[in-house]
């Protein structure tokens, strides 16, 4: 199983990638590697469609994409707005509670042998290593450098770095380098001669 937090996530595509289109179904299919992949369940929180209602769709259809692939579980949590919106930023209510309960009711549940974890919060640290005194493995995927999280990085069994080459098949768009047409190339293919390769077989 996979628990992945959301809003971490978000920014840490955004700091470390500049973008966010990422395929979750391609990430999560490349985290479980040859294992099963039972299930994956993303945490994120809501925000308002009266206060900000572009924000809103967006996310809303973000969201919607996430419901529709298979054996993902949306879990959406509270986003609470203060007297100080929008000078103060909102902030979210019970997520990081609601992923460790999940995380850990499945592992007394014996619903996996191995978890991932993806989450830069070192609040997590707790229960992460109350799966694995349940007798689980659990791995953390982690962006940026080596020195973030470190008591997630010294509890995990194992670290995941989502650096640039993990990355490379997780986003819907993918970015093509095009080479440019030289005047070599346009001589080069005047002058040759179509080969006849018909040798009667269909592609």
């Amino acid at each position: 199983m996979i628990f992945i937090d959301g809003s971490n996530m978000y920014h840490s595509l955004k700091a470390y990638y500049k973008r966010t289109d990422i395929d979750m179904g391609a990430f999560c299919k490349k985290l479980a590697g040859d294992d099963r992949l039972i299930r994956s369940y993303y945490y994120n929180a809501e925000v308002s469609e009266q206060k900000e209602p572009e924000r809103y769709v967006d996310q809303k259809k973000f969201f919607d994409g996430i419901a529709a692939i298979p054996c993902v579980e949306l879990r959406l949590g509270q986003l609470v707005y203060t007297n100080g919106w929008p000078a103060t930023p909102p902030y979210e209510k019970g997520i990081d509670v609601q992923l460790a309960t999940d995380m850990l009711l499945h592992a007394f549940r014996n619903n996996y042998d191995r978890t991932i974890l993806v989450a830069g919060d070192n609040d997590f640290a707790g229960a992460v290593q109350a799966v694995k005194d349940a007798g689980k493995n659990i791995e953390v995927a982690l962006f940026g450098q080596e020195g973030t999280s470190k008591h997630l990085r010294e509890v995990a069994d194992s670290i995941i770095t989502l650096d640039k080459n993990f990355m490379r098949d997780c986003w819907k768009n993918k970015r093509r380098v095009v080479r440019r047409r030289t005047k070599f190339d346009s001589k080069q293919r005047s002058s040759s001669k179509p080969k006849d390769t018909n040798n009667g077989e269909s592609a």
